[in-house]
């Protein structure tokens, strides 16, 4: 009995997410690491203030404790922005808009913007709680969204690990472990949920 090939076509080398040489280096670079770590812990932040901000909007009860979160979140924010615009400059050659994240990072700057909105705000003392709240919320919004985009880069990486896999004969190969990080940047940055893709949900 013949065996029949796949019917999902291989990846052309230059659709791929990353080069050998971009995968190689994405692998090797500590950032990796710190933006599989710092994307789930601001999503663990977003989901808390999520709903201490939602509490104060339906109660009027807690404005401190939504206030402090937001911060808190926003805090989360930079720092993966940072720590992700580190790593893309180690795996691409450049701190942000590298074409493989190009659109990761614009609404990246959408979400920083808006949370930093929301700190410009808090600070002044513009606009009642419950409005500059509302600018929190949709800074919260953009983050989910830029989270999506980067499960979906976590998704195509996966792919592309794969077929790379296939071509060279490694028909049963798993994803490598380094692409699970920037994605995860994106949750929590979604700065960077953002790939090694798992990166940046949040800026």
């Amino acid at each position: 009995m013949k065996h029949r090939p796949s019917a999902r076509r291989l990846v052309p080398p230059a659709q791929l997410l990353y080069t050998p040489e971009q995968r190689r280096r994405r692998d090797q670079t500590p950032w990796t690491l710190v933006q599989g770590i710092l994307a789930p812990v601001q999503f663990l932040i977003f989901i808390v203030s999520l709903a201490l901000v939602m509490r104060y909007l339906a109660t009027g009860y807690g404005e401190h404790e939504a206030t402090i979160s937001i911060i808190l979140k926003t805090l989360a924010l930079y720092t993966i922005m940072i720590t992700g615009a580190i790593w893309e400059k180690e795996v691409f050659g450049r701190y942000l808009f590298a074409d493989a994240f190009y659109w990761e990072d614009m609404v990246s700057m959408l979400v920083i913007a808006l949370h930093t909105a929301y700190l410009a705000f808090a600070y002044f003392d513009w606009f009642s709680p419950a409005q500059q709240m509302i600018v929190a919320l949709a800074g919260y919004a953009a983050y989910v969204v830029n989270a999506g985009q980067f499960l979906l880069k976590l998704r195509r990486a996966r792919l592309d690990t794969i077929d790379v896999s296939r071509s060279a004969g490694g028909n049963n190969a798993v994803p490598d472990a380094g692409q699970y990080s920037r994605s995860a940047g994106a949750l929590c940055n979604a700065a960077k949920l953002g790939d090694p893709a798992i990166g940046e949900v949040a800026a």
